[in-house]
């Protein structure tokens, strides 16, 4: 295929533009099953702990071990630049398998506990916060600058649709089949993302693993660089803030809004986390297809604001069906906000500092363990609406607050953090 020929296929279909480079054929559909497995898993177990043990509180301690391990993300990061992303990403994905297959043989052997699906939530938790820094670095490392937009945006459907996919198949095979089995098909679907993520980009030299061994001059330089790049700290707080204040609601505590708010079963939970997820999914095409005219960090401020604005709505929906349709707005608005946020990081880092400054966002993420710790506390004394509600307004003061702290990095077209 020609040059020309090639620009008139992107032109025409910038979606499919990212699979022309070898390694995202591979990548997309290794993440994807990863993603799959990921949200089976987290759907199946948070459904479990809240059954077995009745309580709210314990939910959001399980859902706070997920991201135990963001105090060690820029430890990936940094991995990642030396070793190879690839090469990081294929040893968590081997940990991931292993621990879904101790899990199977503990469910179909009847010997599983909430104290053993804590333990092996903890220990996933230290690695997990990292996959979508290894992910996005990855697809940096090998896709050309002019389809970085589009690429990221169809590599956000991975988890978008594991969403969609994932949470609905995810309660059916449990409420089914129950829990053993429904565990062997996550163990099948990571251990195929395991394999095809061995095909992904290219291994590095062994000079290159050899140089530059100190780990924490390394780090300084990736916290400095951050330090000095006014977009890429005020996309660093705005990640914190929704984390601890947005993500809480569409994540970990949709299990206590389905059987405490609308009570419905976990058919009902699968079909409320599809319905984000399906927003999400539509969001991330749209960016996908209409990249190449974006301004990010404008897209990442307007759509935050937005998104906020959204999830007050829902938490005031008063049955599932308005619930469900409002939730599929949220997913729209936040992928409008996250995809340019991370392209926006990508492009500001270079290929020097990518890994360290994806792993220094995930540290972003332990905002989520706060707030959902925090709402979890908050329940009990004020009830779901009243604790939601307020995170909303905090959330929507502090974005403000952020764009008028940093306007002169984010809002002109011409600053770099809005090259297109």
């Amino acid at each position: 295929m020609t040059q020309v020929t090639q620009a008139a296929l992107r032109a025409r279909s910038p979606l499919l533009a990212p699979f022309e480079v070898r390694s995202f054929r591979f990548q997309w559909p290794a993440d994807l099953l990863t993603s799959w497995a990921i949200e089976m898993e987290l759907l199946i177990l948070g459904w479990y702990i809240l059954v077995e043990t009745g309580s709210v509180l314990l939910l959001t301690v399980y859902g706070a071990l997920q991201y135990v391990g963001t105090l060690i993300a820029p430890v990936f990061g940094l991995a990642g630049d030396r070793f190879g992303h690839r090469n990081v990403l294929c040893a968590m994905r081997a940990v991931y398998l292993s621990l879904a297959v101790l899990l199977t043989v503990l469910a179909l052997c009847h010997a599983v506990s909430p104290v053993a699906v804590f333990c092996i939530a903890a220990v996933s938790g230290l690695i997990r916060p990292s996959d979508l820094a290894m992910r996005n670095a990855l697809v940096a490392e090998t896709m050309p600058g002019d389809r970085l937009m589009a690429a990221m945006g169809v590599a956000r459907t991975t988890s978008d649709s594991a969403r969609v996919v994932g949470s609905l198949a995810g309660a059916g095979l449990f409420a089914l089949v129950g829990m053993g089995w429904a565990y062997l098909v996550v163990s099948a679907f990571y251990g195929a993302g395991f394999t095809l993520t061995l095909r992904v980009g290219a291994a590095r030299a062994a000079g290159d693993r050899l140089a530059r061994l100190s780990l924490w001059r390394d780090l300084r330089e990736g916290m400095r660089f951050i330090a000095d790049s006014p977009q890429s700290l005020a996309a660093m707080w705005l990640a914190f803030l929704v984390n601890m204040t947005a993500f809480p609601m569409t994540s970990g505590l949709l299990p206590y809004v389905a059987r405490d708010v609308y009570h419905i079963g976990q058919t009902g939970l699968g079909t409320l986390v599809a319905s984000y997820a399906g927003g999400a999914l539509a969001g991330s095409i749209v960016v996908s297809m209409t990249g190449r005219r974006l301004r990010p960090a404008r897209m990442m401020m307007i759509f935050a604001l937005i998104w906020y604005a959204l999830v007050f709505a829902f938490v005031w929906m008063p049955n599932p069906i308005l619930g469900r349709l409002t939730l599929v707005a949220v997913g729209f608005a936040q992928s409008l906000s996250m995809v340019p946020m991370a392209v926006m990081l990508l492009h500001s880092a270079g290929q020097r500092f990518r890994g360290r400054v994806m792993g220094v966002r995930m540290l972003a993420i332990y905002g989520l363990p706060v707030g959902l710790l925090g709402a979890g506390w908050l329940i009990q004394r004020v009830g779901f609406v009243a604790m939601a509600s307020s995170y909303c307004v905090f959330g929507i003061l502090a974005t403000a607050w952020i764009g008028l702290r940093w306007h002169a990095a984010l809002w002109p077209a011409s600053a770099p953090a809005n090259m297109r």
